[in-house]
């Protein structure tokens, strides 16, 4: 039965840990970064976990359309949102610390839109899918405009991410709590 899990909370809060253990002895597991490397941590955990399990997933880095890469996998995990964000706004804005409401409101939508995307093709797919994020209202206050935008952005994202998917997570210390 398709699946679609968000799980949410601080920076280094267990989140990508979680998403391993997830489907820790599942094959056909696409890792979707979209940063432009994984954390050594992160990949560590990972290779480990894929020895133990006698297992092989696939790994993306700086993944800026998961959709097109939703295709010969089963298991599919989006790391992370904020940074998935991110790179829309800077494709999007040219002067982030000046973003306007129309554009902030584009980003908004593109992304959301963008995710929705990912998780009916998940469902299509009668796949499952692990997106990770972090809770904005976690972090440090931020400073400038374009820290407020990003935060503001992330969430309403997460909002309509969360009311969509079948089930959340919150993730604190490395704690896994299920809040939906």
């Amino acid at each position: 039965m398709a699946s679609i899990t968000l799980v949410t909370g601080g920076a280094a809060s267990g989140k990508s840990r979680w998403a391993i253990s997830y489907f820790r002895t599942c094959d056909n597991v696409l890792y979707m970064n979209t940063s432009p490397e994984m954390p050594e941590e992160t990949l560590n955990r990972l290779e480990y976990s894929n020895r133990e399990n006698d297992v092989t997933w696939e790994i993306v880095n700086n993944v800026k359309d998961p959709v097109s890469l939703m295709k010969d996998h089963k298991f599919y995990i989006l790391d992370d949102l904020s940074g998935y964000v991110m790179n829309i706004m800077h494709s999007m804005v040219q002067d982030i610390e000046n973003i306007s409401k129309e554009e902030l409101e584009k980003v908004r939508s593109t992304c959301v839109n963008n995710v929705i995307e990912c998780m009916t093709r998940t469902l299509e797919l009668n796949g499952a899918l692990v997106i990770i994020t972090v809770e904005p209202g976690f972090s440090v206050v931020p400073m400038t405009a374009g820290q407020i935008a990003f935060r503001d952005i992330m969430g309403m994202v997460n909002q309509r991410i969360a009311n969509t998917a079948q089930e959340v997570y919150l993730s604190v210390s490395g704690i896994q709590f299920k809040i939906k």
